[in-house]
């Protein structure tokens, strides 16, 4: 089976791309070739920059027809009526990957499912895929363009770790707020439920789903089903690091007050609970599990990390943003 992504280098795609090439898929990466990464040379890259000019994109496509094409990287309806026109000849099976941010929050049953309805006042993000996601429906609906939707929710792998609030582009911020004795903070009274899932454990649903034409017109979540607090969470990075964390619970309201930026990620997600339904990946994808417990995807970013001083970057712009929330509820 032949299998173009569109990114290839980032959190879930990785894993996606070293499970896919360890299951014998012919993989290509659309990227513009500029981030080092350690993919097996299997994988073949076909430069260019999906921001340029479609013009180029068809060049560098050239004759390649693929059984699926995956795209990481797109988040507006523009983003995907370019896909339709690039790929409605070029593939079988087209996968879109959106995001569980889409879900209604709060929801109205705590069991989120696929059919859950889609809306977040709060977060641009979040309406940008619906209208995305919306796009391509039309597209299935009018032209038979091939399509699925994957929904994420929060998902790591050793170059990320979980956590409600804070840096992300600079994770290890957090870390040494634990080992400095300096509080996180959760939104709340770090009570909310919430699901992590290593990018490892995503990369069976989403593998699993490529070429399958049942799948066609459907939408999927992709998710572990163990379900943490936000305190627990913590308290397991805590636990991996030897280290009691210190908690600070401070209202989303106040949180939004002081950093109105955090409105989507909180208000529009992280500070509702849920619980997500994968009975319909299960279903689609049988040898679908989540395996990997949040302790051991901690402790092996952890590992990560510390292997190499130079990731453990520290944003202190985020830590000078926290330090004076929590002076604000001292």
């Amino acid at each position: 089976m032949k299998v173009l992504f569109i990114g290839g280098t980032g959190i879930i795609s990785r894993e996606s791309a070293l499970l896919a090439a360890a299951r014998g898929i012919d993989l290509h990466l659309l990227n513009r070739g500029q981030r080092a990464n350690d993919l097996p040379p299997s994988i073949k890259t076909i430069q260019g920059d999906y921001r340029g000019p479609i013009e180029n994109l068809r060049a560098a496509l050239a004759d390649h027809c693929f059984d699926a094409v995956v795209n990481f990287i797109a988040f507006k309806p523009d983003d995907v009526a370019r896909d339709i026109e690039l790929f409605a000849d070029r593939t079988q099976h087209y996968v879109f990957i959106s995001s569980a941010s889409v879900y209604q929050k709060p929801v109205s049953d705590y069991r989120i499912t696929e059919s859950t309805p889609l809306t977040n006042p709060y977060w641009q993000y979040s309406r940008d895929k619906i209208a995305a996601e919306e796009s391509l429906n039309t597209a299935y609906r009018q032209s038979g363009f091939p399509i699925t939707i994957v929904r994420p929710s929060l998902t790591y792998d050793r170059s990320q770790i979980p956590h409600v609030y804070g840096s992300w582009g600079k994770p290890w911020t957090m870390v040494g707020r634990i080992l400095d004795r300096k509080p996180v903070v959760t939104p709340g009274d770090g009570s909310s439920l919430w699901v992590v899932t290593h990018a490892r454990d995503f990369a069976k649903g989403l593998v699993g789903l490529l070429g399958n034409r049942s799948a066609v017109g459907h939408a999927f979540h992709i998710t572990a089903d163990d379900v943490f607090t936000w305190d627990q969470i913590y308290q397991t990075l805590g636990a991996v690091l030897g280290v009691e964390p210190i908690i600070k619970h401070i209202t989303t309201d106040a949180i939004i007050a002081h950093d109105p930026g955090a409105e989507g990620s909180l208000r529009g997600d992280k500070s509702c609970s849920v619980v997500f339904d994968n009975t319909k990946i299960k279903r689609f994808v049988p040898d679908f599990a989540a395996t990997t417990t949040l302790r051991a995807g901690v402790e092996e970013s952890i590992a990560w990390f510390r292997a190499d001083a130079s990731r453990r970057a520290i944003d202190e712009k985020t830590n000078q943003n926290l330090d004076a929330l929590i002076a604000k509820f001292s």
